[in-house]
């Protein structure tokens, strides 16, 4: 048998970092590469997303240069590696619509289910609201449970279902809405 002093030693030779230790930042061009990166495994999972084809850096770096100053875009960050991301584009093309971002969120998958999702949605609903946006929403998987408690857990209200939204792999997949809203006028 292990001594405890050996135990305790081993054990904290081999802790992961916590996400106390992580740090939420509005994206950069820069980050384009890792933003990108994660974002595929979010396409690979097939959790999240209608999207099959990998995006490249340079996808990523133009989206980010086309929502620049408009619209919330943030990463979570820890020893200098982004290990998630969370951004908003335009609603819809028609001026009334400005005011809302539709968001995606995706954590890299060494790092989900650790609290980085909640990090990051409440960083993307600070800058939503110092950047003026009126609301937020997304669209969401049924099954994807984890994402669905996530928005509630920030106020956002389950307001309708797409359903047969759109098919992936062969399959007609329903979407769950959700939308908060940040300025009451």
């Amino acid at each position: 048998m292990k001594q405890r002093s050996q135990l305790n030693l081993y054990n904290r030779a081999h802790k992961r970092p916590n996400v106390d230790d992580v740090h939420i930042r509005t994206a950069r061009v820069e980050d384009a590469a890792a933003i990108a990166e994660i974002y595929n495994q979010g396409i690979e999972d097939r959790v999240a997303t209608y999207e099959t084809e990998p995006r490249s850096a340079e996808d990523q770096q133009a989206w980010l240069q086309s929502i620049a100053g408009r619209y919330p875009n943030v990463v979570a960050e820890i020893d200098d590696q982004i290990i998630g991301w969370a951004g908003a584009g335009p609603y819809r093309d028609r001026e009334c619509y400005r005011g809302i971002g539709e968001f995606s969120m995706y954590v890299r998958r060494d790092w989900r289910r650790r609290g980085v999702g909640d990090l990051l949605l409440a960083g993307l609903i600070r800058e939503a609201e110092r950047l003026g946006l009126w609301k937020l929403l997304s669209r969401i998987f049924p099954f994807n449970e984890a994402s669905r408690a996530l928005c509630r857990k920030h106020a956002f209200r389950e307001v309708g279902m797409y359903e047969k939204h759109a098919r992936l792999d062969g399959r007609w997949l329903d979407v769950v809405i959700v939308e908060r809203l940040i300025l009451r006028t």
